[in-house]
């Protein structure tokens, strides 16, 4: 797709240092079939950017160059190709492409409809909420009604993607209890994880693996909502989980979570 436009904006030091390019790949943690190619945050924003202004040339599975003249047809482009052929930070600039568009809400829930399952990975996710700032100002009723999907899915990211929204954009008085209801009605046994749990903190990356329950991700996810409405809303965040449902160990990672963060480390979490 866009590799020629990434290759020369790879870190050097990912090129030529071991061991930093090991801690980069243990923070990713992409999945082993997902090539990841190494660049820095601001050089992906800086492609996504270009591209949603200018397009640009890409180039598909069968070798075909392809002209884009907008964002749009870079995401058509992305749409039309198998998502396991695309490299880690294609995936992040197809999400950020999508958040950079100019157009109305029904038409950019349809593109993130079909981003949202080739979501694989925690920092994918992750990035694509944080950077979704049109949400703030989104019609809050039809942006929920679109994270029901996502919340009753069996793929782990596809929950997590609905758990970190609702996150960023739905904690506040109006929609509170409606989060903590979701949250607790989440049934961890039948949401499906790729990522396989190892004991002990490998020596070298081991790309696929997590040191906790699976699906981790998802656990984790649920944990830093959780530690995130303590900071907001205390007493509410403290007698929902007193009364939740949640798995043991995801009431722990909230806590530890909680304890981390400088919001928090002061504040009852229980």
């Amino acid at each position: 797709m866009i590799k020629h436009l990434l290759h020369p904006l790879v870190c050097e030091r990912f090129r030529n240092d071991a061991r930093y390019r090991e801690g980069h790949l243990r923070v990713v943690n992409a999945l082993p079939e997902r090539q990841v190619l190494g660049l820095h945050s601001p050089e992906i924003k800086h492609v996504a950017k270009l591209l949603s202004r200018e397009g640009g040339e890409v180039v598909m599975p069968n070798g075909v160059h392809q002209t884009c003249a907008n964002g749009r047809e870079v995401i058509r482009a992305f749409e039309a190709v198998p998502s396991e052929t695309l490299c880690y930070e294609e995936t992040v600039i197809w999400g950020y492409l999508i958040n950079l568009e100019k157009c109305s809400l029904d038409e950019r829930l349809s593109m993130l409809g079909r981003y949202v399952p080739v979501m694989d990975n925690w920092a994918v996710c992750d990035s694509y909420c944080a950077h979704a700032k049109w949400m703030t100002r989104s019609d809050k009723t039809s942006l929920w009604m679109f994270l029901e999907r996502w919340f009753d899915s069996e793929n782990e990211f596809e929950v997590r993607f609905a758990v970190v929204v609702a996150m960023c954009y739905f904690l506040n008085d109006e929609w509170l209890d409606k989060v903590f209801n979701r949250i607790n009605g989440l049934n961890f046994d039948c949401i499906k994880s790729k990522y396989k749990t190892v004991k002990g903190k490998p020596k070298v990356a081991q790309q696929g693996t997590v040191q906790g329950a699976e699906p981790y991700y998802v656990r984790m996810g649920v944990a830093w909502l959780l530690a995130t409405a303590l900071a907001k809303f205390p007493n509410e965040a403290r007698a929902f989980v007193r009364k939740s449902h949640l798995p043991a160990d995801v009431v722990k990672l909230y806590v530890r979570k909680a304890r981390e963060s400088f919001r928090t480390r002061t504040v009852e979490a229980l």
